[in-house]
């Protein structure tokens, strides 16, 4: 986290007896009215109901090359190229920042917005661009490429920066020419071509049928905006899946392509800082899309009308949720624990319980949509549409490809792996297996395909 800014007093009455202002290197504008779907800063966001503070939100946005970064509600981030439309008084913006006494971050519906595109000069953090490859251009330029800027020489970073002052997620370069833009079904980013035909000279470019593409720094906005459903669902749906199994994952890919909150039978106050707001949510509230769990059992299964059973291959599942109960959900477990009891002693408790899971939900599910987590990582697109439809949700196929363009999110481990890329024993892998085995006959039996050829022991 970056170093706390300190506070300075103002006076109350200049600020209408609103708590102290933060000194920090970012400039103040101003308080703003902000309301959901006509939010302007939406760039990037982020939650900390604990430790959330003023250049914490600065820090992130500037790193991300945002010009502004607006607090709400003591506790979110928010960054954005352009300035909401509607100021206000600032005695509005009165909640105190969670992780800082003193400071002010916005109030419910209200953003304190800074200025802090000074801050990304030196910022020895700030992200670049990144190459995505050589791709054929499309047909019309004009309409797949909303943005242009011709200039001599122009550079990488030339380009970046505009379309990121722009907002777009993508820059495209071919000779002198600097194109913005997002994917699309005309333009979307699947077919690369070989390097070698677009690292010709500027002009030969020019005149060429391809094109360098790169991804800025900023994030697609299209399928940013996210909210609880106006309406009970009349459908209660489940998100099943063993730990480990990408449930988390596979929560970001549905709400950032049906809009919606999904819920958890659990609270993880980690991951609601993350920007799942429905982790705060009863899980029997039916105001998001679908719910988190992994019980499994008669009883817990039939509370549902529906799930959608994501299912990995147990070697991955057990590795990732040792790592995670052993160093939390970006972390990865250490080489002691590895080589402690704790390891062949959860993998004895664990492997049945992956078998048995899936075993429950055949079973006791009343209807479901199987998805395998590999299938899901291989043709995100096609498998997250099958997702989106059983929830029966109408999506555009824009807003699936914005999905694939941030597809990661913020769930990809941090950090060194173990040493050991091989953890199990030979004994381990033989239980495992026959677990294996019986899982792939249960989903042949309950007329569904068998489990990826990856899975199933040779």
């Amino acid at each position: 986290m970056a170093e706390q800014g300190r506070c300075c007093d103002l006076g109350a009455g200049e600020q209408g007896g609103a708590p102290h202002w933060e000194k920090s290197l970012g400039t103040y504008v101003g308080c703003f009215s902000d309301h959901g779907h006509e939010r302007t800063l939406k760039g990037a966001v982020f939650y900390d109901l604990r430790k959330m503070t003023v250049s914490h939100c600065q820090d992130a946005c500037a790193e991300r090359s945002y010009v502004y970064a607006g607090l709400e509600a003591g506790a979110e981030c928010y960054c954005g190229n352009r300035l909401p439309a509607t100021s206000v008084g600032l005695e509005e913006c009165s909640h105190e920042c969670k992780g800082e006494k003193g400071s002010v971050c916005g109030a419910v519906d209200r953003l304190s917005v800074y200025r802090v595109d000074e801050l990304q000069p030196g910022s020895r953090k700030r992200r670049t661009a990144t190459y995505r490859g050589c791709f054929r251009l499309p047909e019309n330029i004009t309409h797949a490429f909303p943005s242009s800027l011709i200039q001599a020489n122009v550079t990488v970073e030339t380009c970046s920066g505009f379309c990121s002052q722009k907002e777009f997620p993508l820059a495209i370069l071919r000779g002198w020419e600097c194109y913005c833009a997002y994917p699309t079904p005309q333009f979307n980013l699947r077919d690369a071509m070989d390097s070698s035909l677009c690292g010709q000279d500027p002009e030969a470019q020019r005149l060429a049928e391809y094109c360098e593409v790169y991804q800025t720094p900023v994030q697609d906005t299209r399928c940013t905006d996210r909210r609880f459903l106006p309406n009970k669902s009349k459908v209660f749906v489940a998100l099943s899946s063993f730990p480990g199994a990408g449930n988390t994952w596979a929560r970001h890919l549905i709400e950032h392509a049906t809009g919606f909150y999904t819920g958890s039978y659990y609270f993880d106050g980690t991951l609601y800082n993350k920007g799942f707001k429905g982790e705060k949510d009863h899980w029997r509230s039916r105001r998001t899309i679908c719910v988190k769990t992994h019980e499994s059992g008669r009883r817990e299964i039939e509370m549902f009308d529906s799930a959608i059973l994501l299912i990995r291959n147990p070697y991955r599942s057990l590795v990732a949720e040792f790592n995670r109960k052993c160093a939390g959900h970006l972390g990865y477990a250490a080489d002691r624990n590895w080589k402690s009891k704790e390891w062949p002693d959860f993998v004895n408790s664990y492997a049945s319980w992956w078998s048995s899971h899936v075993l429950d939900w055949l079973k006791y599910g009343k209807r479901l949509l199987v998805v395998h987590y590999e299938e899901l990582r291989r043709s995100l697109v096609p498998t997250l549409r099958e997702m989106v439809a059983f929830l029966n949700v109408s999506v555009s196929e824009e807003r699936l490809l914005c999905v694939e363009n941030n597809k990661e999110g913020s769930f990809r481990r941090r950090g060194r792996r173990s040493h050991d890329p091989e953890p199990f024993t030979p004994e381990m892998k033989d239980l495992i297996n026959g677990y294996i085995r019986t899982v792939d006959k249960a989903l042949r039996d309950h007329n569904w395909t068998g489990l990826p050829r990856e899975y199933v022991p040779r």
